[in-house]
C-alpha cells in the first residue's frame, strides 16, 4: 500500500491506469481518503489553535462524504458529458488515491499545497481512468471539485466548525 501511495503522489500515469483496472483497491483508496483527511484536519486544527481531535473528525468526515459526491460527479460529467469510459467504483478508486497529497496538511499551513497537488492528481487520475484528453480531464476535476468543495462548506456549516473545534478533547 505504501508503494501505492508514494506513486499516487508522484502522479504516476502508470498506477492510476492500473488503479482504474483492479477492482480490488476500493478499500485501499478508502484508507488513502480517510488517513489524508485525518492528518489534514489535524494539521488545520493546530493551524488554528483548535482541537485536533475535532479537526481530525471534522477532517475525516468532511473527506469521505466529499470523495463520494466528488467521485459521483466526476463519473457523471465524464462519461455523460464527455464520452469517458469509467463507473462510479473506478472513479471512487482513482479519486482516492489522488487525496494522498492531502496527508501534507498535517503540517500547519501546508494544507493549500497538499490540496493543490491533489487536483494536479486527480486530473491525472481521471484522465488515466476516463481514458480522454487532459483538458475533458481538467474541467470534469473542477465541476467534480466544486461539487466537493460545496459539500464540505455545506457540512462544516451545518455541523458548525467552530462548535466542534471548541469541544473540549
Amino acid at each position: 500500500m505504501i508503494r501505492n501511495v508514494i506513486s499516487a503522489f508522484l502522479l504516476d500515469e502508470e498506477f492510476y491506469s492500473q488503479v482504474a483496472e483492479d477492482e480490488s483497491l476500493v478499500g485501499q483508496a478508502a484508507i488513502v481518503v480517510v488517513v489524508a483527511n485525518l492528518l489534514g484536519g489535524v494539521g488545520a486544527a493546530f493551524a488554528t489553535e483548535s482541537s485536533a481531535l475535532a479537526g481530525a473528525v471534522v477532517g475525516i468526515v468532511t473527506g469521505v462524504l466529499g470523495w463520494l459526491v466528488w467521485s459521483g460527479v466526476a463519473y457523471v460529467i465524464g462519461v455523460r458529458v464527455f464520452g469517458g469510459d469509467s463507473d462510479y467504483r473506478e472513479m471512487l478508486r482513482v479519486i482516492g488515491f489522488a487525496y494522498a497529497p492531502l496527508a501534507i496538511g498535517v503540517v500547519p499551513w501546508l494544507g493549500f499545497v497538499g490540496a493543490g497537488w491533489a487536483l494536479f492528481a486527480a486530473v491525472v487520475a481521471v484522465r488515466q481512468s476516463m481514458e480522454f484528453s487532459t483538458q475533458k480531464a481538467i474541467a470534469t476535476t473542477a465541476v467534480g471539485w466544486a461539487a466537493w468543495l460545496g459539500t464540505a462548506v455545506l457540512l462544516n456549516g451545518l455541523v458548525g466548525w467552530d462548535f466542534m473545534t471548541s469541544l473540549p478533547f
